[in-house]
């Protein structure tokens, strides 16, 4: 395989009801990744696009085709990918691959995600269609339903409270305040976060992730490419590591209902590619949906011991200055889970991140960075290796 880099990044502003279609969000994101790149659209040779429920929510599909031809790109090997809120990571995944094959020098990933202009019921119900249908979908059962149950089962087999919970919404929605591009700019405690509207308990309000629209952009590319297009004064990024682990969609057909196994898989098999360990790892940039899917996650991947995840961070670990940085810029709580769009815009920050350009939410002197996307409640796993190199 050939080595791959990251090169470029755009990001649109996270909104709610911007009343800005899809491919015109899309498009923006890559105008700005490509002008960041310093690279020719003529170099471009693959665009991947990561979306969920642009077939549900708009009635569009072939994003791939459409967005090709908006971004002035047409003609170019395009197609779309899905894998429920994994879908942008996803789509960076089969990026890498092309790249590291050598199918093509320059690859474009964009993740997109429109979900404020239709009703939330609908929202709600194209969202659950990443669970399984035959044994959960059909039983009215949500995401909010499932992470709740969840939460539930950990808080009854750990003997832990919902104030246990809060201290990963509150370092959230801290580091999000600094997060230009973020939808929840608003600093919360914990009192505010005890007292939140309940969904389906215990899962409250701020446990769960805002309904919004945004789109994000990376451009991967061969290390010819990256040196030719490096900015003096910036490192270089690597995609060290790629991989996709997978479980059950159902919990009831998982190994273990608390063990995020996919997590597990595609961590170790991420790691072992980018030849580190978990002590090497400087941000872990993981998928905070719901507070009980931070915890398991950190488990998971081996950062905390079972049943001890939930208190891994109140001592303040997780901050840009702890000892593993997470959710650097807001994370899907505070900066917004547009959910197709949700995996590229963590790679684009902790690019930012890697490259010391990450403002007031800079972690020091970081090298490595594991960044994780999930789909559904863990049942498609895509985990990247970021590197800092000269």
């Amino acid at each position: 395989m050939r080595d791959v880099y990251l090169i470029g990044i755009g990001q649109t502003k996270i909104t709610k009801n911007a009343g800005i279609r899809g491919r015109y969000l899309a498009k923006q994101a890559i105008d700005e990744a490509i002008q960041h790149a310093g690279i020719d659209r003529k170099q471009i040779g693959m665009l991947v696009m990561g979306n969920m429920m642009s077939g549900m929510l708009t009635q569009q599909q072939q994003l791939g085709a459409l967005t090709a031809d908006v971004a002035g790109l047409r003609g170019i090997e395009a197609a779309t990918v899905e894998a429920a809120c994994g879908s942008g990571a996803a789509a960076a995944r089969w990026g890498f691959m092309s790249v590291a094959g050598g199918f093509h020098d320059v690859a474009l990933v964009c993740g997109s995600e429109r979900m404020t202009h239709a009703n939330l019921a609908d929202t709600t119900a194209a969202l659950a269609t990443a669970a399984d249908w035959e044994l959960e979908g059909y039983k009215g059962e949500s995401f909010i339903s499932l992470n709740a149950r969840l939460m539930k089962l950990y808080m009854e087999a750990y003997g832990v409270s919902a104030k246990d919970f809060g201290h990963f919404a509150i370092a959230a929605h801290d580091n999000g305040l600094n997060n230009p591009m973020g939808f929840l700019q608003k600093k919360i405690d914990m009192d505010c976060y005890l007292n939140s509207r309940m969904l389906v308990d215990p899962v409250k309000l701020l446990d769960a992730p805002p309904v919004c629209d945004g789109a994000a952009a990376v451009l991967l590319a061969t290390e010819e490419v990256a040196r030719a297009a490096h900015r003096k004064g910036l490192p270089m990024i690597k995609v060290a590591g790629s991989a996709i682990g997978t479980d059950s969609l159902a919990l009831d057909a998982r190994r273990e209902i608390l063990a995020l196994d996919g997590v597990a898989i595609s961590t170790r098999k991420a790691l072992e590619q980018a030849g580190i360990k978990n002590e090497d790892v400087d941000i872990y940039e993981l998928h905070d949906a719901y507070t009980i899917i931070t915890t398991l996650s950190l488990e998971a991947a081996g950062f905390a011991e079972k049943g001890k995840g939930v208190h891994f961070g109140k001592e303040g670990e997780i901050t840009p200055r702890g000892k593993l940085p997470i959710s650097t810029m807001g994370g899907l709580k505070s900066r917004g889970h547009p959910v197709g769009a949700t995996g590229v815009y963590q790679l684009a920050e902790t690019y930012m991140q890697l490259t010391g350009t990450a403002g007031e939410n800079q972690v020091p002197d970081p090298e490595f960075a594991l960044v994780q996307n999930i789909g559904g409640t863990g049942a498609s796993v895509v985990s990247h290796i970021l590197q800092r190199c000269a």
